[in-house]
């Protein structure tokens, strides 16, 4: 299940079934689950924790120090958990002390190649990022969350929930749960509605969440307002009160 030529430090923890293969370095104060299989001269540096099931291809480096000045060696973290998919190039960093410390990815996430993850970035689950999407440190992407070839987000912005960004889409503030956007700055596009359908949303809170969009964006409300107003449209509507708690939470506004 370990190629002969692969590299892998006695401080590191793997499963019996775990397959390494031919040149991966894997470093001390890294765990891997069972099932997961790290490709040819992919590099893995701890402290790390990988779960079950992931698959990490070629070339990858996953673990890395974060590129971050203030960086200065300290025991930081990156904890990925089941069934993700790390394809060629990605690069995974750890966190640092000026933050939490520790850079989380959940389950159930596809990297296309080229992708880099800051430190500190936070992904959930069932997330995409296509070929070449960057995130700058402290970086939030929420579930089912899409992001487009060669999209690139800076430092502690957030992807609410379903919210699709276009390929090359550059974001400098938060994109809302179910937004679609697109552009060099970003701006809205509407809402990611063939995403909501095959996720299993009704047609009823689809409808809610696209008057929600233009309450938002066509009310010619202040933010504020458009938070009061998608709060109250919540009461009928759950779908919509992940909406307006995303936006009443953001620090650095929105796209808009």
């Amino acid at each position: 299940m370990i190629h002969p030529t692969a590299l892998v430090d006695p401080g590191a923890t793997l499963d019996s079934d775990v397959e390494v293969g031919p040149f991966a370095v894997i470093g001390p104060d890294v765990e891997i689950g069972a099932g997961s299989r790290i490709g040819p001269h992919a590099v893995i540096k701890g402290p790390t924790r990988i779960g079950r099931d992931n698959r990490i291809f070629q070339f990858a480096s996953v673990g890395e120090d974060p590129q971050d000045k203030k960086y200065g060696g300290e025991a930081t973290r990156l904890e990925i958990g089941d069934r993700n998919q790390i394809r060629e190039f990605t690069t995974l960093h750890r966190g640092t002390v000026q933050d939490k410390g520790v850079t989380r990815i959940g389950n159930d996430n596809l990297f296309m190649a080229y992708v880099h993850v800051a430190h500190d970035c936070r992904i959930g689950d069932n997330v995409i990022m296509a070929n070449a999407a960057s995130l700058g440190g402290h970086v939030e992407i929420q579930d089912w969350a899409i992001l487009g070839g060669f999209t690139i987000v800076h430092q502690f912005c957030r992807i609410g929930a379903h919210g699709f960004c276009a390929m090359g889409s550059v974001l400098s503030k938060d994109v809302p749960p179910y937004v679609t956007v697109g552009g060099h700055p970003a701006e809205p596009r509407g809402i990611n509605t063939e995403g909501l359908r095959r996720r299993g949303f009704s047609d009823v809170a689809i409808q809610a969440i696209k008057r929600a969009y233009r309450t938002l964006y066509m009310g010619n409300l202040k933010l504020a307002e458009a938070i009061a107003e998608l709060t109250r449209m919540s009461a009928d509507v759950p779908e919509l009160g992940l909406m307006a708690d995303f936006i009443a939470d953001s620090s650095r506004s929105i796209v808009r």
